[in-house]
């Protein structure tokens, strides 16, 4: 087998890997690239002959990182399936379709206001792209090994979010897995990851190659931003995923209401996405860990905001309320129309809770930028900053080589998902840790296994 990395290298935006056999090619993950301009350029540049020459794409997982740009694939000529699992191909009909809306109404909305350098702004896809892309998905469940080709495919739970998986790869008796994002084993509301039984080739992703997670109680953490932010009449701005994030927030506030740790202040689900994916969520109890009473107070516990015109009412409220919308990297969506309303006043509040990859608004936010750029303006931010990195879905690099510890060794070990300082400390700990040679896998670069 031959692996060329077509993203997701020296960054953790754009997951995208070429599997090649004499025979068969297959897609791991076709993901939008997200962060820094030259990055986000990469979403535009188009191979109609790859598209062609693919014989099938399979999913991790639901995050736009990895799934974003396949309707360009299928624009492109792209007409095979798309395998994932069933939590994930429903996820992906609201991730799909979202991002297809938010991306024609800021086309729309910049070429009314004339803050884009093009005359006529366009969509990177369509909501017609999306559906199209949409009709080609097969659902398969974990642990049930299918044939693309001459390839042997199965997924395996990967923890990390909702229907999240690893994929092994087989031809000709050996192996190549890719771990997709790995979740964390105590993750509040996902199932530990199944742990790496082994494989010729690892893929491995990076993105806390370099840190390790805070050891903070989460509710504790949370009850004191609450509590001071919304104590003294201030709005919480929660920039927080649709599928992951949201849920876990939405959960531990309701915790910590029942608990009677928190006052009884208005809570808001801004986002379309969010709640449609709550909604899967809880159709899913066989890909999370919390009971049907969970279920219940997480949801009964806040109110859902569906349409603009609520969404717009809302900025024009007081405190105290916590406002929880998308997207969790500030990079679109409607906690910029908040960001805009409330981030000037030191009255307010802003929790981040996941993640912030570099050249993003949420990576500006944590790094104290004192203004940010919203909708062609830059924004004072003058409200109180507050970080819960525990609340990761990423599992740090501890927790990597804990999951990896007791498999054979493979022949080779190759890092992706990671800025460069991570995916090279990863590198590092697994040759401290396990006496594993690996590396840092290189952007179009082809590897023979």
């Amino acid at each position: 087998m031959r692996l060329t990395f077509l993203g997701a290298t020296g960054t953790v935006t754009g997951s995208k890997t070429l599997v090649e056999t004499p025979n068969t090619k297959v897609l791991v993950d076709c993901g939008m690239f997200q962060g820094f301009k030259q990055l986000r350029l990469r979403n535009w540049k188009r191979d109609r002959s790859l598209a062609a020459s693919v014989d099938a794409v399979v999913l991790t997982h639901a995050h736009l990182d990895h799934c974003g740009r396949v309707p360009l694939l299928v624009q492109d000529g792209f007409t095979g399936p798309i395998y994932c699992t069933p939590a994930t191909a429903e996820l992906l009909r609201v991730m799909l379709l979202d991002a297809a809306h938010l991306q024609e109404e800021d086309a729309r909305r910049a070429a009314r206001r004339g803050y884009s350098r093009h005359t006529s702004p366009q969509p990177l896809f369509t909501t017609e792209d999306a559906e199209k892309a949409l009709l080609l998905v097969h659902q398969v469940q974990w642990d049930a090994p299918w044939q693309i080709g001459d390839i042997e495919a199965t997924l395996v739970p990967a923890g990390h979010m909702l229907g999240a998986s690893g994929v092994r790869l087989s031809h000709e008796g050996k192996a190549v897995f890719f771990s997709g994002d790995l979740g964390r084993p105590g993750d509040p509301l996902m199932n530990a990851p199944r742990p790496f039984q082994g494989a010729e080739t690892l893929v491995i992703e990076s993105t806390y190659g370099n840190r390790i997670h805070p050891e903070e109680d989460q509710l504790e953490v949370l009850e004191e931003v609450v509590n001071r932010v919304c104590g003294r009449g201030g709005v919480l701005m929660i920039p927080a995923f649709a599928v992951g994030r949201s849920q876990t927030i939405l959960h531990l506030l309701a915790t910590l209401r029942l608990d009677g740790r928190i006052a009884d202040v208005p809570v808001f689900l801004n986002s379309p996405m969010a709640i449609r994916a709550t909604e899967i969520f809880l159709r899913h109890p066989e890909a999370h860990r919390l009971t049907p009473a969970q279920c219940d107070a997480m949801w009964d516990d806040s109110t859902y905001v569906r349409t603009a015109e609520e969404s717009k009412r809302l900025n024009e409220q007081s405190g105290p309320m916590i406002l929880i919308a998308g997207s969790g990297m500030a990079t679109g969506g409607r906690i910029l129309h908040h960001l805009k309303s409330f981030a000037p006043s030191a009255a307010n509040g802003l929790l981040l809770v996941g993640y912030q990859a570099g050249g993003t608004r949420g990576r500006a936010l944590d790094d104290g930028e004192e203004a940010v750029k919203i909708h062609g303006h830059y924004v004072p931010v003058r409200a109180e900053r507050f970080n819960m990195h525990s609340l990761s879905g990423h599992a740090d690099w501890r927790e990597i080589v804990s999951w990896l510890k007791g498999a054979p060794a493979p022949q080779r070990v190759l890092i992706n998902h990671g800025e460069p300082a991570a995916a090279d400390m990863l590198r590092k700990h697994l040759a401290e840790e396990l006496s594993w040679d690996s590396e840092v896998a290189e952007f179009q670069t082809p590897y023979e296994l």
